[in-house]
């Protein structure tokens, strides 16, 4: 009950944020609830098939979905995810805590990379959709992100993002819809492979998902009753607070 109580406040924040959080989750569940963070990392990337399906959902409602550029992408995201999951339990479990830390971090700093992108381009540019330049990005932007959700157990939203608006030239709505298309595979396929390797607990995968589920529900509702800049400011210090919280364990 604790763990649920505690993932429906998570993911009000994730609800208000519009962030996938992972790396908080994995904090919490590490810190709070002493799982193990090889456990925890399974959990959190088994937790995002369902709130990366729930907004690819939304997202193909509202027409922000490249579907083929999504499917290849995400298609080599999930070979990445899974070769890198066989991995995991190779690292040992403090190095691995100092080292998922250390990409939250980064994820905080590409997230506010991505804004300051957004803010200074303000020239459309035509998408690359096609072509052996675009196999080839689609091909790299697929394994790495997939590779370092797979390892690390987050969804790499920041990084897929930044990936299809700089490689790509996919513009930046077409590239939040498209991104929850690529976590996906990645998450099904990460997923299988840390329950293949045994760190994927179903009850606690429960717990975790019926918490942040209704909670995001909840949270949605307020995004729109703050200002921007608070929002812009706290989308890129939630995933940094979640790797800070990993440190104090």
């Amino acid at each position: 009950m604790g763990i649920t109580l505690t993932m429906l406040g998570v993911g009000m924040l994730l609800g208000f944020l519009g962030a996938g959080g992972s790396g908080v989750i994995i904090s919490l569940l590490t810190v709070l609830f002493g799982v193990p963070i090889h456990m925890a990392l399974g959990t959190a990337l088994g937790a995002m098939i369902f709130s990366s399906l729930s907004g690819t959902f939304s997202h193909y409602r509202e027409g922000n979905i490249s579907f083929r550029t999504g499917i290849i992408v995400g298609a080599f995201g999930a070979v990445g995810a899974l070769i890198s999951s066989k991995f995991t339990e190779h690292i040992p479990s403090n190095e691995l805590k100092w080292m998922t830390a250390g990409l939250l971090f980064l994820s905080g700093l590409i997230l506010w990379l991505r804004m300051f992108i957004v803010a200074q381009d303000k020239n459309a540019k035509k998408e690359i959709t096609q072509g052996a330049k675009f196999f080839c990005f689609a091909t790299g932007i697929g394994l790495i992100t997939g590779g370092l959700s797979g390892l690390f157990g987050i969804g790499s939203t920041p990084f897929i993002q930044i990936g299809l608006m700089a490689f790509l030239q996919m513009p930046v709505k077409q590239a939040a819809g498209t991104t929850m298309l690529v976590i996906l595979p990645i998450a099904l396929a990460g997923g299988a492979g840390y329950y293949q390797i045994g760190f994927l607990d179903f009850q606690l995968l429960l717990q975790v998902v019926s918490g942040t589920m209704i909670g995001s529900y909840i949270g949605a509702k307020f995004t729109k009753r703050v200002p921007l800049p608070f929002l812009k400011t706290s989308m890129v210090l939630f995933p940094m607070i979640g790797g800070a919280i990993l440190l104090m364990d």
